[in-house]
């Protein structure tokens, strides 16, 4: 089985999330990176997706950010099982009217996204 991914792809949007939880927690490079105990250089090219980091160090961001370091890597992950995952995830903590509201508009997306479908907005 071949698998077909872009690495370079992945690389930067594990990056790009990485930046995200980052930010969120209120940390700048210059502090993950005392917490690492690495160069500023070095987190941000873990941002721009130029290195990726290892499970080790995956681990040690996660435990920075307060998140898993699946969310690291699942957030960011091309594939479908990952994506629906990361849904269900956003919508644990909703009341039920709110994820019905939520489910309502991915059947509208869906709906309005699958090739060849002309449909206007207006239609729906």
């Amino acid at each position: 089985m071949k698998l077909n991914l872009n690495y370079n792809e992945v690389n930067k949007r594990i990056g790009k999330t990485i930046a995200k939880y980052r930010q969120q927690s209120g940390f700048t490079q210059e502090q993950v990176a005392e917490i690492l105990d690495i160069g500023n250089e070095a987190v941000s090219r873990m941002e721009r997706g130029i290195i990726i980091p290892n499970a080790v160090r995956l681990i040690e961001l996660a435990e920075i950010f307060g998140c898993t370091a699946a969310d690291l890597i699942g957030e960011s992950s091309p594939r479908l099982f990952d994506q629906t995952h990361h849904i269900h995830r956003m919508m644990t903590d909703l009341a039920e009217s709110d994820r019905n509201l939520m489910l309502h508009f991915m059947r509208c997306f869906s709906i309005r996204l699958k090739p060849g479908n002309m449909m206007s907005n207006a239609e729906h």
